[in-house]
């Protein structure tokens, strides 16, 4: 392979195991690691504790950590506070459409530079539709966010969905780890967007019910603050903080009525040891009020074919198609949030009592929910990360 035919393509976000957006950008360079025609290369620190991948596919991105560190030697020899690069760059977009500076503060631009986005509240603000106008091309994470930049008068955009690393979240058998348990799993970093307050709840409820109900949590992110969101709804009692400023989970579980032995907290678990213990669920639940993309934790749960419960807003229905989940149906305004522009609707409540029903439903109807997980799985076989990254590949071909 002729490395110099390679044009590099500066991914400008954080690269990460933990969290979605660095999920996102690994699997770009991951893919990208090999392809005759793109090379892979962020502009953002790379920290090797962060990326948690096996032997192999660290050797596959070597030519991607030297690449960045390159870039980032340039970046620091540099005295201007505004850059412009003469390669293609994927800028990560806020929710006002903002780009972070990248190192010491630098402000980068491409030669294009293409916005890529999950937003989550649909009011924009003229000053975010004038960021938009300003980039060649939006790349939208969900048919929603697509309709609602429409709806705005906003025509440079298009939608790219993520997608799972089908090598690693995919059917398969079972250890039988807690066999005589019924495992629920919610995940997400805890904030009132994600709804972890209503899985609480139902959950509470049919834990009553059912004392082999185990609530297993993936809920740890980098941004602890954003949980005490969730006192705002009052659906659930309050989440705090301990005597070191860090959420109390297990006090959380505690204040809402749910006994210790039903609670599992998995901690901070790289992405890509998540499959072995999801295909141990018995269920998923999420009932997100906004998932600017298509949450890609739910997505990895119907990839594994764990039944799932979604909500029916927002990103969510790109993953929707007929009885391949439980779709939470009732969706009542998010009170606060604003409602909807144009044709496009904002944020969605879902029901308590809707959950509980769809928990209720899995347990009792173990054949009817394996028939929903493979549905599921089957769906999700077409959104792989290497469709993803053959998307925006040829997205990034129409610039060069």
């Amino acid at each position: 392979m002729n490395s110099h035919s390679r044009r590099p393509v500066i991914i400008h976000w954080g690269i990460s195991s933990f969290f979605g957006w660095g999920i996102y950008g690994l699997n770009l360079a991951l893919n990208w690691s090999q392809d005759r025609d793109l090379e892979p290369v962020t502009s953002f620190p790379l920290q090797a504790d962060q990326i948690v991948v096996d032997p192999l596919r660290r050797r596959a991105l070597n030519g991607f950590f030297a690449a960045s560190a390159d870039l980032a030697r340039k970046i620091e020899a540099e005295s201007a506070t505004t850059l412009t690069v003469n390669t293609p760059l994927l800028a990560g977009l806020g929710n006002d459409f903002t780009t972070s500076p990248g190192p010491k503060g630098v402000q980068l631009s491409g030669s294009p530079t293409l916005g890529v986005v999950f937003f989550e509240l649909p009011q924009l603000s003229e000053e975010a539709r004038a960021r938009a106008r300003g980039l060649k091309l939006v790349i939208a994470g969900s048919t929603w966010n697509e309709r609602i930049m429409r709806a705005h008068g906003l025509t440079n955009v298009t939608t790219v969905i993520q997608g799972v690393d089908q090598t690693l979240f995919h059917p398969g058998p079972r250890q039988g780890v807690l066999s005589d348990r019924f495992l629920v799993f919610s995940g997400g970093k805890l904030e009132l967007r994600k709804g972890q307050d209503l899985v609480v709840a139902a959950f509470a409820r049919f834990a009553k019910r059912h004392p082999e109900a185990l609530l297993v949590t993936a809920w740890h992110s980098p941004w602890p603050q954003f949980a005490l969101t969730l006192n705002r709804s009052g659906k659930a009692a309050a989440i705090g903080t301990n005597d070191k400023g860090v959420i109390d989970h297990a006090a959380w579980i505690a204040a809402n009525d749910i006994d210790a032995r039903q609670f599992l907290d998995l901690g901070s678990v790289p992405n890509a040891l998540m499959p072995p213990i999801l295909r141990e669920m018995d269920v998923a639940v999420f009932p997100n009020r906004s998932e600017g993309g298509t949450n890609l934790v739910a997505m990895e749960c119907m990839a594994c074919g764990v039944p799932t419960i979604l909500s029916a807003n927002t990103g969510h229905l790109d993953l929707i198609d007929g009885g391949n989940c439980y779709a939470l149906q009732a969706q009542a305004p998010v009170a606060g949030e604003g409602a909807g522009v144009g044709d496009v609707v904002g944020w969605g409540e879902s029901s308590v009592d809707e959950i509980e029903d769809a928990l209720e439903r899995a347990w009792r109807d173990r054949n009817d929910a394996r028939r929903r997980g493979e549905r599921g799985a089957a769906k999700l076989a077409g959104f792989t990360w290497s469709r993803t990254a053959d998307q925006m590949k040829s997205i990034i071909k129409s610039y060069i």
